[in-house]
């Protein structure tokens, strides 16, 4: 039977909103203790002379609230490639060499663990949504992933490179609008960061990019989404009800990343916990005030651990009880500012914890909840979640 145009366009139309059907995590081997780091990172380049600027970035690490942090670089990579702490000639050849073929390998890692939870074979993902800060290359990371993965070679794949921090949310967007508008879409969703594209040793004239030395870690997270689950064969985690970004007023230049010789420079110029928390509030009532929601310690939270001083402002603003950003908090320190993946992580660890207690994927018995992605722009990222009971 011929059909018409409008009839096929309904028919590729999904009858449910997008749902969280699996999530995995993954790290590199080498985990760097925050409390010895700093005698590290000024050993390893060759900065112990700077006694001063070692007792400040000493300060900037017991602030952070971090105890550990995961990387891929290793101090024989560096003794390899001095270039890329002494700023002695350019280093972005040796960066590019070890993060085009680490990103797409640690999002390997986090994909397997997604799907095998899933528990759909692999010839059943439709569709790839990759973010990485780092390693643009051609072909990119999501081919090199569908590769390492064997994923089928018809797959759509999208790739985007150096959003920044807010990009655990970016991905959420794309994967609900996919799955929403292809019927029967599952959309793998990677975030994969190694941060030895920003690795740089201490500088007098770098502070602000000090800090990122402080507090960067790599990780990577996968998600599996699709619309209308299977009730017999699928258990979703989280439905994505609504999506936003919005940048931040008179932010211009606050958060600043450069593509240099000596890699990924990365600079904080304004007051950002100032910024990212004033404007929350505002956030908050355009996304659940719809719902009939006006209490904030009503809903579950996962927001982007950019640092502990964000995070308490934004508690302070609002009047946020402790309860609500402590899995921020404790990914934070368990693992620092991982970039695009920590609000996936986060994710992961509320339905863990929940697991046992049956009290929804938040262990909180708390139904609605928001996602809150932070990054350069200042960009930020709105999702509203919806929790599933676990099993």
């Amino acid at each position: 039977m011929v059909k018409t145009v409008d009839e096929i366009w309904r028919a590729q139309r999904a009858d449910s909103p997008a749902t969280v059907l699996a999530i995995g995590t993954a790290v590199p081997p080498n985990v760097y203790y925050q409390s010895e780091y700093p005698d590290w990172y000024f050993r390893v380049t060759k900065s112990e002379h700077k006694t001063k600027l070692k007792q400040k970035f000493k300060r900037m690490c017991e602030g952070t609230t971090i105890e550990k942090r995961y990387m891929h670089l290793t101090e024989e990579m560096l003794l390899a490639h001095p270039n890329m702490y002494d700023d002695s000639g350019p280093s972005m050849d040796a960066r590019q060499d070890i993060v085009v073929d680490a990103v797409p390998r640690l999002g390997q890692a986090a994909a397997a663990k997604a799907i095998k939870e899933w528990g759909h074979p692999k010839s059943s993902i439709t569709h790839l949504v990759f973010h990485s800060i780092c390693g643009v290359d051609m072909p990119g990371s999501d081919y090199k992933l569908a590769r390492l993965l064997g994923l089928p070679n018809t797959v759509k794949r999208v790739m985007l490179y150096q959003q920044g921090c807010f990009a655990g949310g970016t991905v959420l967007r794309v994967a609900k609008d996919i799955a929403e508008n292809n019927r029967g879409a599952r959309v793998l969703v990677v975030c994969a960061e190694v941060f030895a594209m920003v690795f740089n040793g201490p500088s007098e004239a770098r502070l602000d990019a000090l800090v990122g030395q402080a507090l960067f870690g790599d990780g990577a997270a996968a998600l599996v989404v699709g619309a209308d689950p299977d009730p017999e064969t699928e258990r979703p985690l989280f439905q994505i009800v609504s999506v936003a970004s919005t940048v931040v007023p008179e932010s211009d230049g606050a958060i600043q990343g450069h593509v240099r010789e000596s890699g990924l420079t990365f600079h904080l110029v304004k007051d950002v916990p100032k910024l990212i928390s004033g404007c929350i509030k505002g956030l908050l009532e355009e996304a659940l005030g719809p719902l009939g929601v006006h209490d904030w310690n009503s809903i579950f939270w996962v927001a982007h651990p950019g640092g502990r001083l964000i995070l308490d402002k934004v508690e302070e603003l609002i009047g946020l009880k402790e309860e609500r950003l402590r899995v921020t908090r404790d990914v934070l320190r368990e693992y620092g500012n991982m970039s695009s993946v920590c609000v996936l992580f986060i994710m992961d660890e509320m339905r863990r914890r929940s697991a046992a207690e049956g009290k929804g994927t938040t262990g909180e018995g708390l139904e609605l909840g928001v996602l809150f992605g932070f990054g350069p722009g200042l960009t930020v990222e709105t999702v509203v979640l919806r929790s599933f009971p676990t099993v």
